[in-house]
């Protein structure tokens, strides 16, 4: 049976995060994918800024979120995906920058994960193919970087997840990395095959899945498996917004500017068991704080449609 999750940011905060947890789980979540991005902005890194947050030590960051671990524990919410900062390559931001991202971030955020007791981490895969010369060089770049983080993942027990993005080029959105299924799966495979362990799998997100037009049922049926976690939102097909499944429409008789039906059909056929885990973050903060806690209810009313179409016929 699968669960149903949600992003913790914009819900769990620094101040207070068991009230944050507690909201979570009185909304009809009992998981959340917990917002680590959060802490070190990719808005911050694509200018080239760090802040310090990822200079303390191992133990400094466990004492930080000790609470939040506690909140989870206390409001029987389990973590079950976490999203490492991104980019952890800025194109043309240095090597100092880059070091720092891939050596120091990525690893304490992965220690974090484990400490969460968290199975899954999601990474994004550089960005490299304008400056490269294709995607193939691009995904050795990203590769080259997981093969770093493979024996950290063993040691630790977490399994590191990639996902489909999207890229910009002459003003529109167009295929980033890991848009091709059958490339994706044939990676992940050669990657656990090499570290003869499973510790590649594969992130799906239908709001960048729309963005760039790609076939649900036929991705999430080539994927089988190797998927692990879901990002779930939607958008009009032009931005990446973060919204609630079902929001936007192609025409006026309400044809769903995602398609929703294939999602389901592809899950279904692989029979995905995980959690059903939305990241609307955004839409938390377009609402009026007064309504929130009901946009959380919605979100995992839509949660609970969705597991039900997943059910054994």
């Amino acid at each position: 049976m699968v669960s149903i999750g949600v992003q913790t940011k914009n819900v769990v905060f620094d101040s207070d995060p068991a009230a944050g947890f507690q909201m979570l789980r009185d909304a009809g979540f009992s998981c959340a994918d917990f917002s680590l991005n959060s802490y070190l902005l990719n808005t911050s890194l694509y200018r080239f800024e760090l802040n310090d947050f990822f200079d303390r030590s191992d133990a400094e960051l466990e004492q930080y979120f000790s609470p939040h671990k506690k909140g989870a524990a206390a409001a029987g919410i389990t973590l079950n995906q976490m999203h490492m900062p991104y980019p952890l390559c800025v194109p043309n931001g240095g090597g100092d920058l880059n070091d720092y991202l891939q050596q120091t971030v990525a690893c304490k955020s992965m220690k974090l994960c484990a400490y969460f007791q968290c199975p899954h981490i999601v990474v994004h895969g550089f960005k490299l193919a304008r400056n490269l010369g294709s995607e193939d060089a691009e995904w050795e770049q990203t590769e080259k970087f997981l093969d770093t983080l493979a024996p950290l993942a063993r040691e630790l027990h977490l399994t590191i997840c990639v996902e489909n993005l999207y890229n910009s080029a002459g003003g529109s959105l167009v295929e980033g990395p890991c848009c091709n299924a059958r490339k994706a799966a044939e990676r992940i495979d050669r990657f656990n095959d090499r570290h003869h362990e499973e510790l590649l799998g594969f992130c799906f997100d239908t709001g960048h899945a729309n963005l760039t037009g790609l076939d649900f049922e036929s991705f999430l049926t080539t994927l089988g498996h190797r998927l692990k976690v879901l990002h779930i939102h939607d958008n009009d097909g032009v931005g990446d917004l973060h919204q609630i499944p079902f929001t936007f429409t192609k025409t006026r008789e309400n044809t769903a500017s995602t398609d929703w039906n294939g999602f389901l059909r592809g899950l279904k056929s692989i029979q995905f068991d995980q959690v059903l885990s939305f990241e609307t973050a955004p839409v938390l903060s377009a609402f009026p704080e007064e309504m929130k806690f009901k946009a959380l209810q919605f979100i995992a009313d839509i949660g609970q449609y969705f597991a039900g179409c997943l059910s054994p016929s």
